[in-house]
């Protein structure tokens, strides 16, 4: 049994989460709280397996309680999100910072067209993230790390003309960490594909903006990469580099696919660019990734992999250092310095 605390400041959507985890026999309720305070004081008595967080709620909003109970009781912890306001956003986002695995959508009514889509989702992320092993954070881990001088380097006398990155689970908060690092002159473009769940993209983009000078914006059809630039793949579209050299995307075809597919970025990029690409895959669930770098590897492209250690799930990386694609490995806070050493 999964035993999971239901957090939100809504009676009517407490009672919802309530009856939908009831629903699955895998999961147990062992108590809901009405805002940030109960939710920590909750997890200390309770020690649920995972907890399902709301973001706006009296007293202590979500991104507190998260990084009240990642300092005092490690737990995995879903962030629930109805809204897509900026706002709300930020909050949810700084919440996955502070030690939160991921955010899904918050389910409407029984009555929803949506509901059981939506309701599907959510138990299934939960049932994934539950399964998670979490790690103390303290407030040390938000702080704002050292920014990696370019040191000069030119982009026609760089090696590489494009970084390619990869990532999933625990992906946003070290996306955010990453980028706060690279030199604002970095000398050639970045392009990303994080899984997330559809809604949430550009709120993801939005916050990754505020963490770097670099520009950070959604990737377009036909743009055509630039130095200090970093281009993340949209909702339900996959994230391409064309023969041109110009983003390509493509529609998802099936909605059982993962969209957007690192494979598919990587491959397009060993394809156009070949050992002027540079892939990093990063902390993250399952091997999505991993034939797009082998192809990436054979084409003379290099690979950077996050280690074990820095990883909120040592998946993706895990897999494609196990297929032997991969030439450095190293923590978090060094991947930033790393991409500047092998430019």
């Amino acid at each position: 049994m999964i035993r999971v605390l239901v957090v939100d400041d809504s009676a009517t959507v407490r009672e919802l989460l309530v009856r939908i985890f009831q629903s699955d026999p895998e999961f147990q309720v062992v108590g809901v709280a009405r805002d940030g305070l109960e939710a920590v004081a909750l997890t200390g008595r309770l020690r649920p397996d995972v907890i399902t967080m709301d973001i706006r709620m009296p007293r202590m909003d979500g991104f507190q309680a998260t990084k009240q109970i990642m300092r005092q009781f490690p737990t995995p912890i879903v962030v629930v999100s109805a809204s897509v306001e900026a706002e709300d956003l930020k909050i949810a986002f700084n919440a996955i910072r502070a030690g939160a695995l991921t955010v899904v959508e918050k389910p409407d009514g029984p009555a929803s067209n949506s509901f059981e889509t939506i309701r599907n989702q959510l138990l299934t992320t939960v049932k994934l993230m539950a399964g998670v092993k979490v790690v103390r954070r303290w407030a040390t881990d938000l702080l704002c790390p050292t920014r990696v001088p370019a040191a000069g380097l030119k982009t026609k006398e760089a090696q590489t003309a494009l970084v390619a990155i990869a990532a999933s689970t625990g992906g946003p908060g070290a996306l955010y960490q990453m980028l706060q690092s690279l030199p604002p002159d970095l000398p050639v473009p970045v392009l990303v594909v994080q899984h997330i769940a559809v809604g949430f993209g550009q709120g993801l983009v939005d916050w990754l903006a505020g963490a770097t000078k670099l520009r950070v914006e959604t990737a377009r059809h036909g743009v055509l990469p630039s130095a200090g630039q970093v281009l993340v793949a949209p909702d339900n579209a996959h994230l391409l580099l064309g023969p041109d050299g110009r983003v390509r995307l493509r529609p998802r075809a099936d909605e059982r696919d993962l969209c957007p597919s690192a494979d598919i970025l990587f491959a397009s990029v060993a394809e156009v660019l070949g050992r002027r690409a540079l892939g990093v895959i990063m902390t993250g669930m399952g091997q999505d990734g991993v034939e797009g770098l082998k192809r990436l590897k054979a084409a003379g492209g290099r690979v950077l992999a996050q280690d074990e250690s820095s990883c909120v799930v040592f998946g993706m990386p895990k897999e494609a250092i196990a297929a032997g694609v991969v030439d450095r490995v190293v923590p978090l806070d060094k991947i930033a310095e790393t991409i500047v050493q092998m430019l």
